[in-house]
């Protein structure tokens, strides 16, 4: 059995994990079906506009992101961030490398969370995932996540004045 070592997130973290993070997301990242549908927008690929979110996990509660190695190499993470007034707690991403997939480590990472949330009170755990995310779908619901609703997310562009609507 492979040994994995978790340990709270470190600044330097930052640019392995959103390698990572950009890894992982391939084929199941809504940034990456907005570019097949309109290119790249701003300048900027999906790669980029996905990597970011990680600076937003980070700035929300980096003491909520939880990394794993094994023999002192990163090999993935998890966000979180626990909003108290509602007793939600938020798991806005989780990446591995794909060669330490299916070894039970995302499951590690998401327990250590869901921990974290019920010492602090909290009374659920919520994670999205695209329907195509047949790993996360099957993962969450292993974990003890229930689907409860599905989303769709509709992009325009703005330049289209075919797409404006005149009030």
């Amino acid at each position: 059995m492979t040994e994995f070592l978790i340990r709270p997130y470190r600044p330097d973290d930052l640019p392995m994990l959103k390698e990572i993070m950009v890894e992982a997301f391939d084929g199941v990242s809504i940034d990456q079906s907005i570019e097949h549908v309109f290119g790249i927008v701003n300048g900027h690929d999906w790669k980029w506009r996905k990597a970011r979110h990680l600076d937003d996990d980070v700035r929300r509660d980096s003491a909520g992101i939880f990394v794993a190695e094994h023999q002192a190499r990163v090999i993935g993470f998890i966000s979180s961030w626990m909003d108290h007034e509602t007793g939600i707690g938020q798991i806005p991403n989780i990446s591995l490398r794909p060669e330490f997939r299916g070894q039970g480590l995302g499951r590690q990472l998401l327990e250590i969370v869901l921990d974290r949330f019920r010492q602090a009170g909290l009374t659920h755990a919520k994670i999205e995932t695209l329907a195509q995310n047949a790993v996360g779908n099957h993962l969450y619901r292993a974990v003890g996540f229930q689907e409860v609703a599905r989303q769709v997310h509709f992009v325009a562009e703005l330049s289209n004045p075919r797409d404006a609507v005149i009030l």
